[in-house]
């Protein structure tokens, strides 16, 4: 029988100035950095020295002069940072915060795999594992899915993994028909359906929509203004990154938007005069919300909690996210 994993995050300490204070104190003496992926809670992301998606903070990471990285996000994320700077240490502040997209699949799922499609060039989605990326030959983001397979010549097959939403998306522009692609998901994403979509689209219909392609709406966004519900250009499949910079330059007074909720802070802070509303009020990864106040004061006062990569598996990993920076759109992570 597997034993339960308890998930109750750390709690007990408001994040006040008091706290503030703290933290900035604390990570000055460890020569730390302070990383917050944008699905974090508000107050992690207002302390941290960058927000961003996880690629654009591992880059931060890895070109950092502070040998300490703290990691605001899930365990992949804090592994990528690993992998890109393996000299600095780094820690997440809870490393019980997973992914249920990153643990749809493992190394030894994507070796039968492979060893099923020999020849095939495999693609990961940078939300997976250090040993899937060992596995990889070429990692891809949300905003380069689609150049990364372009790159790779047409009679090639290829190996999508892990999220089957990105890779229908792929597979939809580059009308790619040797896309084999993996059924895995993020459940938050997942979670966000089209009939939802069609209905909050319905009630603000002057509103922009900015759809993440992990989101199990991203078809229906894509039907509705081909029927002409919603005009077509008003949906925008976007990154969390390129939200950021679609939001600064939309016209738009009021935005739908399809992804983690946590997302918003960010979107409000960069574009505060317009209306930005969830899809789906309840999209809220429970693994982002395990980094809370507590967490991070008891991460910087005790150096918890540290994040090792096997340096073998490291090293063929890093040649799989060199490769997707090379290629394409590099800076909007997922």
């Amino acid at each position: 029988m597997t034993a339960t994993v308890d998930l109750t995050p750390y709690s007990g300490v408001d994040p006040d100035a008091s706290w503030a204070e703290e933290i900035r104190a604390l990570a000055k003496e460890r020569d730390a950095v302070l990383l917050a992926h944008n699905y974090q809670l508000p107050e992690i992301q207002d302390i941290a020295d960058h927000t961003g998606d996880s690629l654009a903070l591992s880059r931060i990471a890895a070109e950092s002069d502070a040998s300490t990285i703290v990691f605001c996000g899930v365990h992949f994320m804090a592994e990528t940072a690993k992998i890109l700077g393996p000299e600095k240490t780094v820690l997440i502040p809870d490393v019980r915060a997973g992914c249920s997209l990153a643990d749809s699949i493992t190394g030894a799922d994507l070796r039968a795999w492979k060893a099923e499609h020999p020849g095939a060039v495999v693609v990961s989605y940078v939300n997976t594992t250090a040993e899937v990326k060992a596995e990889t030959d070429i990692c891809c983001t949300s905003s380069n899915a689609v150049d990364v397979v372009r790159s790779i010549p047409a009679d090639q097959d290829v190996l999508f993994a892990p999220d089957q939403f990105l890779g229908a998306h792929v597979k939809r522009e580059t009308g790619r028909e040797n896309l084999y692609i993996w059924a895995g998901e993020c459940h938050v994403h997942a979670g966000i359906n089209g009939p939802e979509l069609a209905e909050r689209a319905a009630a603000n219909p002057d509103a922009d929509l900015f759809i993440h392609p992990e989101c199990g709406c991203a078809t229906s966004a894509l039907y509705l203004a081909g029927e002409g519900t919603v005009p077509a250009d008003k949906v925008k499949i976007l990154s969390t990154g390129d939200m950021v910079t679609q939001a600064r330059s939309t016209k738009a007074r009021s935005v739908l938007v399809a992804t983690e909720i946590g997302m918003l802070h960010q979107l409000r802070r960069a574009a505060p005069e317009i209306e930005f509303k969830a899809v789906n009020d309840r999209a809220s990864c429970r693994y982002m919300k395990m980094i809370t106040p507590a967490a991070l004061l008891r991460s910087l006062r005790e150096g918890r909690d540290e994040v090792h990569v096997d340096p073998e598996i490291a090293a063929r990993a890093r040649g799989a996210v060199r490769r997707m920076i090379e290629i394409g759109k590099p800076g909007g992570g997922e």
